[in-house]
């Protein structure tokens, strides 16, 4: 048996969808699987073992897009398709790639493209459910025959992630510390996620004054320069910034990739970040987090993760779901530093206590 499984496009989601992928893992044990994923998020399967092949999905164009990527499941006689992402392309790439048995949502008009389109989680007024992602995904698994998959999220790492991290850990001196925490304040979503730098430098030297904490402020290739801000802000010398440890390709040092910065957040002692792909990471490796939250509903993306603190301030105007805050931003700017620490405090006591 032949299967395609259709990941999410966005980081997160694609860490919420991994109980659903290793439920069919396990179930269709002697398939093989193809991943079907935008190259940006293929990192966060990396180490993984749970598929076969991975067939991407390119930009946004018709040849390198769409139009390539069905050409290659026509090549591999796909009899199942799961489909996460809830776009059209999804279910046309699964339908021209002549996929035989697509399951997916029912939305954005391709209810046509799909042998089994189940109808999505509305309210008491018909307007789609705030429920969680995670759940959604499962029923789509349990669709295809599994067995419930439970909200567990895992993720691995390879063995050159896990040596990239003990690159930085040596750079930067962060054996000498007795816990490790890091910051992130990257958010691909948009502006309106972000948390000010002067609050996550008050924080970092916080937990580095109060604590005695080695303090990482992690980063993607477009967040360097916002990691070494941080980290200047703070002007304390247990705050390092990953942008001086690691470049945007590999050189001389460690690359900034996502193998990296989930090797990071796995041996950290506890993550504080925006609400965006490295929370869930905190989940999978059980690590404590926690989570900022500004114009976004906390049910959408709830991890169910035990040790996951949500701070989110209630503001007239939210959550929005906006990318870009069109007033003052004030559902994170009146959410302080000094509540981030305690409760990060709160969640590192419990850890030593447990």
């Amino acid at each position: 048996m032949n299967i395609a499984i259709f990941l999410p496009n966005w980081i997160g989601d694609a860490v919420m969808a991994t109980p659903a992928v290793r439920a069919l893992r396990d179930h269709y044990r002697d398939a093989r699987i193809t991943l079907v994923v935008r190259p940006n998020v293929a990192g966060v399967f990396s180490g993984c073992n749970w598929f076969d092949d991975v067939v991407f999905m390119r930009g946004k164009s018709w040849q390198d897009g769409t139009a390539s990527a069905a050409l290659k499941l026509r090549g591999r006689d796909i009899d199942l398709a799961v489909l996460f992402p809830n776009s059209f392309r999804a279910a046309l790439t699964a339908w021209l790639g002549g996929c035989k048995r697509r399951i997916g949502y029912a939305r954005y008009g391709r209810s046509a493209l799909l042998t089994d389109a189940l109808a999505p989680m509305r309210d008491a007024a018909g307007k789609l459910a705030v429920s969680p992602v995670i759940d959604a995904y499962n029923l789509l698994a349990v669709r295809a025959g599994c067995l419930d998959p439970g909200v567990k999220m895992r993720l691995s790492t390879t063995p050159e992630d896990e040596a990239d991290a003990d690159a930085v850990w040596r750079g930067a001196g962060l054996l000498r510390y007795r816990e490790v925490i890091c910051l992130n304040p990257g958010a691909a979503f948009g502006a309106a996620k972000h948390w000010p730098t002067d609050y996550f430098a008050a924080l970092a030297r916080d937990l580095a004054d109060k604590r005695g904490a080695g303090v990482l402020v992690l980063c993607g290739p477009a967040e360097r320069p916002l990691s070494q801000e941080i980290a200047a802000k703070a002007r304390h010398p247990a705050v390092h910034a990953l942008g001086d440890q690691a470049t945007p390709v590999r050189m001389d040092g460690p690359p900034l990739s996502l193998g990296l910065t989930k090797a990071c957040v796995r041996r950290s002692d506890l993550l504080v970040t925006t609400d965006s792909g490295p929370r869930h990471f905190a989940a999978a490796f059980d690590r404590p987090v926690v989570t900022l939250f500004g114009p976004t509903w906390i049910d959408w993306t709830e991890t169910y993760h035990p040790q996951a603190i949500h701070l989110q301030k209630k503001v007239d105007c939210g959550p929005c779901q906006l990318r870009v805050c069109p007033l003052d931003h004030k559902c994170m700017k009146h959410l302080l530093p000094a509540e981030a620490f305690a409760a990060a405090e709160g969640l590192l006591r419990l850890g030593k206590s447990a």
